[in-house]
């Protein structure tokens, strides 16, 4: 099982930490992309979180559920207008069932890396094919590392410097195993927050979905369906179930 790390005043200060992805121009794509995707059935959340993705869907109409390995983070969601019209269990999304089975299932922002061995990365793609209906529908926000920027014997690279928030990646390229150091400053508090992850390229996706018998339909640089390249930083992927 994947460590949980969101507790406590992580899981009460992950919003604060995470302003530019509610940026309407981040999040309103997104949101549009799954609507679509879902067609008007019910959709699934792993990694839901604080309810970023989840709740904005939910205004639209569309029945939402969600998994979520820390219950601080569930907590936080319901807090919010609107999360009671959202179902959730607390649970790893690599193994941990919802009742139902839905025209979608997704994980953006990243969260499939939260799982950092191979093996759950897999299980995880096995756990939303059973989830699925027939025809039903895994899409899946990856960021693509570009392990050109990082030179032999560089220890970490900045990926994010701001005045309120430090950022640097650390990278195994053996083991495609890392960890995310942010340092967070307010005025002269400063927090740290560590986060492990396992770095996947899109034909090792591809062959997970193989394994759980799903088919890639669409992969794009981003929610705006602009073409993946060979630059692009990372991408929205769409596999499908199919209908027998």
């Amino acid at each position: 099982m994947p460590q949980n790390i969101f507790t406590g005043l992580d899981a009460e200060g992950y919003d604060r930490g995470s302003t530019e992805m509610y940026d309407p121009r981040v999040l309103d794509p997104a949101v549009s992309f799954l609507a679509d995707t879902a067609n008007g059935g019910a959709v699934l959340e792993f990694g839901i979180g604080t309810g970023r993705v989840a709740l904005p869907l939910s205004q639209r109409g569309i029945a939402v559920s969600g998994i979520d390995i820390s219950s601080d983070m569930l907590d936080q969601l319901h807090r919010k207008p609107g999360s009671e019209s959202i179902v959730t269990i607390v649970g790893d999304f690599a193994t941990a069932t919802m009742p139902g089975t839905f025209a979608l299932v997704y994980l953006v922002y990243n969260a499939i890396a939260n799982l950092t061995t191979q093996a759950e990365q897999v299980a995880c793609f096995r756990n939303a094919a059973r989830h699925l209906d027939p025809g039903g529908r895994l899409v899946i926000e990856l960021w693509v590392p570009d392990l050109r920027r990082f030179p032999p014997g560089l220890p970490a690279l900045p990926f994010t410097v701001s005045p309120s928030h430090l950022g640097f990646d650390e990278m195994d390229i053996a083991t495609q195993q890392g960890v995310s150091h942010h340092y967070f400053i307010d005025g002269d508090h400063v927090t740290r927050f560590d986060s492990p992850y396992r770095y996947v390229w899109p034909s090792e996706l591809d062959l997970m979905a193989r394994l759980a018998r799903l088919t890639l339909d669409e992969r794009w640089a981003d929610w705006d369906r602009s073409p993946f390249t060979s630059e692009s930083r990372k991408h929205i992927s769409v596999w499908s179930r199919s209908q027998s």
